[in-house]
């Protein structure tokens, strides 16, 4: 597994992935953007400033509130953009990797919107769980790993799965290597929790699980 995970994160940072990462990046600064934009509407519908520089300050105080919000936004955002972009990942990945391989097929566009929104709204929820254990001294970082090890590692395992069996058939292999499946989560999960480098995390995990369900597939050892 480890030696997958390696790999795929050599492969992130490759040729071919690249036009993907901008996607990645730009999508990223557009909802960063919108959280700054509406965390400055929600001040200013609150607070009326009597001096010119206190709107400065508070320009650069809902910035640095926008970038903190955006941590907790990562997940989803991760999630919501590997439904996006998903399959020409795994279209690259496949054609360089596995070109003897039966090729996988894409999931047809209205089941992969509504899985995508339903896993998101998922991850949110999860990690909004996660963000109350922050109360909690001690709790808090292993809520977030174990959370995230969860969730990722089900929707990537998943989605690499069921380009080449039926959802029910994928979840039930999902569930028969639930632990393997979980710990490849945890790595998801690592790269997620170091920031500039969770940018890569669709891209990585895309990757990192295609080769993982190829070896369980094929019975190799994890």
């Amino acid at each position: 597994m480890l030696s997958d995970a390696s790999r795929a994160f050599r492969q992130a940072f490759e040729p071919p992935f690249r036009a993907v990462f901008w996607k990645l990046l730009g999508f990223t600064l557009a909802v960063l953007l919108v959280v700054w934009i509406a965390l400055q509407g929600l001040v200013a519908s609150f607070v009326e400033l009597p001096y010119p520089w206190l709107e400065t300050v508070v320009s650069i105080l809902t910035g640095v509130g926008a970038v903190f919000a955006l941590s907790f936004l990562v997940a989803p955002i991760s999630a919501l953009f590997a439904g996006l972009f998903q399959d020409d990942i795994a279209d690259i990945v496949e054609a360089s990797d596995y070109p003897a391989d039966r090729p996988g097929t894409a999931l047809p566009f209205a089941p992969s919107v509504i899985q995508t929104l339903k896993f998101t709204g998922v991850v949110i929820l999860g990690n909004i769980f996660a963000l109350m254990m922050l109360l909690i001294p001690g709790l808090n970082l292993i809520a977030f790993f174990l959370v995230n090890g969860y969730l990722l590692g089900r929707e990537f395992f998943e989605f690499a799965a069921m380009r080449f069996m039926p959802p029910d058939e994928a979840k039930r292999l999902r569930k028969a290597r639930s632990g393997t499946v979980f710990m490849g989560g945890l790595i998801i999960a690592g790269l997620l929790a170091v920031p500039l480098l969770n940018l890569l995390t669709p891209i990585f995990a895309t990757i990192f699980m295609l080769h993982l369900y190829k070896r369980v597939a094929a019975g190799r050892p994890i």
